[in-house]
């Protein structure tokens, strides 16, 4: 990561709170936005004196920031092995390590006009110009996607189209502007942009993508990080999932 991205990330973390609040710091992945900016504040209202601070990337880098130092809290993934690599780097605390949700990989297109798409081949054909995919080596979404075409023999073939993107969100907003004629996104990020862009398939010939959780290691508000943790599989907090779409662990 350059160095001034870093140094955005370390200050916006450590802007001034009110001497009466307590930070939770927590880094997740950019599918979980929305849904985590709700629960985020029904923990603080459970928790009086409580702040909740996200921040929302690309779940690679935040593995990246974690890496060079920003303070963190908890740590929420789209995928398994982000999470693997941060508990090699011991940068989480494993004994926290839980499994909080589940997603599906689908491929949507502009919601008017475009190519017809019905299945991945379909993808092949030469009016599909652009294919927006996450960048597979730092966002879950496009190793899904890698491990998808993968699969179906589409990897290769359809490089020269590829438009990568640096987080699921940034490949939703390529297809809902009509800059991509299909992306591969999770389903619940294509639920929040129904005006403009539509499902076309779901895909398959992938690992199952799984949302696991974890403090971090050097987190300075632990018991803190516990109870978010735990919230997050309570009764409220799996019900909240499941209204964004996300499916139990």
């Amino acid at each position: 990561m350059p160095r001034f991205r870093l140094t955005a990330v370390l200050f916006a973390l450590a802007l001034p709170l009110s001497a009466a609040a307590e930070a939770l710091t927590v880094s997740a992945a950019a599918s979980l936005t929305n849904v985590f900016k709700e629960l985020g504040q029904r923990f603080e209202q459970s928790h009086p004196g409580t702040m909740v601070r996200f921040n929302f990337a690309a779940s690679g880098v935040l593995l990246q920031q974690m890496a060079q130092g920003a303070p963190v809290d908890v740590l929420a993934s789209a995928d398994q092995a982000t999470m693997d690599r941060a508990a090699a780097q011991k940068l989480v605390d494993t004994s926290t390590r839980r499994d909080f949700a589940a997603n599906s990989l689908v491929v949507i297109a502009p919601l008017q006009g475009g190519p017809a798409v019905a299945s991945l081949p379909d993808l092949a054909r030469s009016e599909v110009k652009r294919i927006a995919i996450g960048k597979p080596a730092t966002v879950p979404v496009g190793n899904y996607t890698r491990q998808a075409l993968e699969s179906a023999g589409l990897w290769s073939p359809l490089q020269s189209r590829l438009v990568q993107a640096d987080s699921v969100r940034q490949v939703l907003d390529y297809v809902a502007r009509g800059e991509a004629d299909a992306g591969f996104v999770y389903r619940t990020d294509a639920a929040i942009m129904r005006d403009k862009v539509k499902i076309v398939l779901t895909a398959s010939g992938h690992d199952p993508v799984s949302y696991p959780v974890a403090a971090a290691a050097g987190s300075r508000h632990r018991a803190l990080a516990d109870r978010f943790i735990a919230f997050l599989l309570s009764a409220p907090g799996q019900e909240a999932l499941a209204r964004y779409g996300f499916g139990k662990p």
